[in-house]
């Protein structure tokens, strides 16, 4: 029997400065001890929060090709994880991505905004796309304006109460995942938390953390990264919900401490470590 590491296909945007997408998701996953195998959906000279105009190189011709070729190599994947999307017919090739290795945990960011607005690159149709997308998930990490998307509601700037976490969570496995995660919610009992819904043990949780008044690119895929890691490796939903919050919250507070442009992401590189070690981790909550 081939004794190998977890094998993942990240299929996310490449961006060489700023500290996002697969220039975080690979050292993550990779301390996790998988094997990432990145498939680029675009190469950008940096992420798309503030830091100029942006070099950018759309892959979409390469990424059915690079399946197929996976496919003569017969490779095996344990996850496919998808995050940043530059095209709608991207999500043609996750889709196709996800159906050629259906033992895979498959695994979608929905990355489309954040604070109530799109990003740039994010157009109408292909949030159109990403709603029918999600149908081919196991698990799903919207934050509140792409959960807001998937829903075809307005986005609420309101804090959060218990009872419409719960029903959002509920409406967003309808479409399909067993496991959904909403990150970065404010409660209406006071602080933030990440919330979760597992359909199939109609189990919902909740992890806190505590806050920082700012924000970085590139914590939502590192959260996703962490979460399907962890799974991967054999933690159960909710534990894995709060192991990468805790590592999120680590890095945050890190980087904060630092007090470096926000733009540059977190400092990832100084807490990669914690990754490796055998934390215990009791602080996820029924919700």
């Amino acid at each position: 029997m081939e004794k190998r590491p977890p094998r993942v296909a990240a299929i996310h945007g490449l961006a060489g400065f700023g500290r996002s997408s697969l220039a975080v998701v690979i050292p993550t996953l990779s301390s996790m001890g998988a094997q990432v195998c990145p498939v680029p959906t675009a190469v950008l000279s940096t992420h798309t929060g503030g830091l100029g105009d942006v070099e950018y190189r759309d892959l979409t011709d390469y990424i059915r090709p690079c399946l197929e070729h996976y496919q003569r190599l017969e490779l095996g994947f344990e996850a496919v994880y998808s995050g940043f999307l530059s095209s709608p017919a991207q999500a043609d090739d996750v889709e196709a991505f996800i159906a050629a290795y259906p033992d895979a945990l498959a695994v979608v960011d929905p990355v489309m905004g954040d604070h109530g607005r799109p990003y740039r690159t994010c157009t109408p149709e292909l949030m159109a796309r990403m709603r029918a997308l999600v149908r081919s998930a196991d698990v799903i990490t919207p934050n509140p304006t792409e959960a807001s998307v998937l829903l075809g509601e307005p986005y609420r700037f309101e804090p959060q109460t218990r009872q419409t976490l719960k029903s959002m969570l509920a409406r967003l496995s309808e479409l399909s995942p067993q496991y959904v995660v909403i990150t970065g919610v404010e409660t209406m009992q006071g602080g933030y938390v990440n919330v979760g819904y597992d359909r199939a043990r109609n189990a919902y949780w909740r992890v806190p953390y505590d806050y920082v008044p700012t924000s970085y690119p590139g914590t939502g895929d590192i959260f996703a990264s962490v979460l399907t890691g962890g799974m991967m490796n054999g933690d159960s939903f909710p534990i894995a919900m709060e192991r990468a919050t805790r590592f999120i919250e680590l890095a945050i507070k890190t980087t904060f401490s630092y007090g470096t442009d926000t733009r540059y992401g977190v400092m990832l590189e100084k807490c990669l470590p914690w990754l490796s070690q055998n934390v215990v981790l009791k602080g996820y909550e029924i919700l």
